[in-house]
């Protein structure tokens, strides 16, 4: 700016995007080795992190992850995983990482647990209308 003022510049806002694709979709962590083996984990929020805890999202008992390892974070058309800068990090389908876009089947190891990604579209339901003759 010429005047040495700073402003505010407007951005489409993406939070509508985001509902809309949480509703479209169903998105889950699914547990397949460790001491959670088979249980699920639904992805309803914007941001999830996972972690021995305390202050996370989805804590697990297992001291190979960090307090804060990893954080599961919605797009405007899928998840993310990032590393929130773990000991021992994050390795998807067989190769460490820092961030990744996932996709549905993807292979998540943090910590002694690992888990799959998946995501799935929801029926969609048609509304009926009765109208007056």
């Amino acid at each position: 700016m010429h005047d040495g003022h700073t402003r505010k510049i407007s951005r489409k806002d993406d939070a509508g995007q985001k509902n809309d694709f949480l509703e479209r979709h169903r998105a889950l962590l699914v547990s397949i080795s460790g001491a959670t083996a088979g249980n699920e984990y639904p992805l309803e929020r914007p941001q999830t992190t996972v972690g021995r805890g305390p202050g996370v999202d989805l804590a697990f008992d297992d001291a190979a992850m960090s307090q804060e390892h990893a954080s599961l974070e919605l797009l405007e058309d899928g998840f993310r995983i990032r590393d929130l800068g773990s000991t021992n990090g994050v390795v998807l389908n067989g190769s460490p990482t820092m961030a990744a876009e996932l996709k549905h089947g993807d292979r998540i190891e943090m910590g002694k647990h690992c888990f799959q990604f998946v995501l799935e579209e929801r029926p969609r339901v048609l509304k009926t209308h009765v109208l007056p003759e």
